[in-house]
């Protein structure tokens, strides 16, 4: 079972590593367009500030965290408003995505056990707000390294999100409208410590096998398959690697082979 203290650790390590990249950026690259059509860096940290204020919402006042949805305009529209909402110059933007993840971190800290907090479509427990987080952090930071030609260096919190898309696996089939299968996945993972991580019963029938950063940019549909060192053995596994998705909604349009156009997760 995951440490929240542990998991809190990491989801503050994480933004604070992409802060560390863009902080010193000028005016005209946090205006640089990223893989993500339509979208800035500033885009990018503009959204991860709104994602943050709202989960604090659901973690603190879940009125007011639904009155966001039910007062949107156009809430298939929500997460492009909401980056725009958040978009301001480098400075006040960058004042106000530390702020919010301090608030973030504060707010799901004190979330007693085992209580679930409102989210789109679900509700989700405190451990799984922050995974949630740290996955779509590190994800919009591939956004903006690859902007920036940067080969970010690959942590051991990369373990939270191959957790994730290991645990969205019928979510990806569910998005993509295929029947989500009840044949279980061995997984086996070479982390970026040396060690492997490994989900699923070891007899397992079907395999998915390779780099845990590879995996981790599969579920986050920053790279295509065919451009990652994964091995899929049996057809369920083979089928995953066409639509997994770690992040909730409808299903992403993924990436062409040998290309960095982007999604929005």
């Amino acid at each position: 079972m995951v440490d929240l203290t542990d998991l809190l650790a990491d989801l503050t390590a994480e933004p604070a590593e992409l802060d560390a990249l863009v902080a010193p950026l000028s005016a005209g690259d946090w205006a640089r367009p990223t893989p993500a059509p339509g979208w800035s860096i500033g885009h990018q940290i503009a959204h991860l500030a709104w994602t943050d204020h709202v989960a604090v919402l659901a973690a603190t006042d879940a009125e007011a965290f639904y009155a966001t949805v039910l007062n949107a305009p156009d809430p298939t529209r929500m997460v492009d408003a909401g980056a725009e909402e958040f978009l301001a110059p480098p400075a006040e933007l960058l004042a106000r995505w530390r702020a919010g993840r301090t608030a973030l971190t504060d707010a799901l800290a004190a979330v007693p056990a085992g209580e679930k907090l409102p989210w789109y479509g679900t509700r989700m427990s405190a451990t799984s707000m922050a995974t949630a987080r740290i996955m779509e952090t590190w994800a919009h930071g591939e956004d903006v390294a690859d902007t920036l030609g940067v080969a970010r260096p690959a942590s051991d919190r990369l373990r939270h999100v191959a957790h994730l898309g290991v645990r969205t696996l019928g979510h990806g089939f569910a998005a993509h409208g295929r029947p989500v299968p009840t044949e279980p996945v061995r997984v086996e993972l070479a982390a970026p410590g040396g060690d492997t991580w490994a989900w699923g019963p070891t007899d397992a029938a079907d395999r998915l096998t390779g780099p845990a950063l590879d995996f981790c940019l599969l579920v986050t549909q920053r790279r295509h398959r065919a451009d990652l060192a994964l091995l899929a053995s049996g057809p369920v596994a083979d089928e995953w690697l066409d639509v997994a998705q770690a992040f909730a909604g409808p299903p992403g349009s993924g990436r062409e082979p040998g290309s960095r156009n982007g999604v929005r997760a």
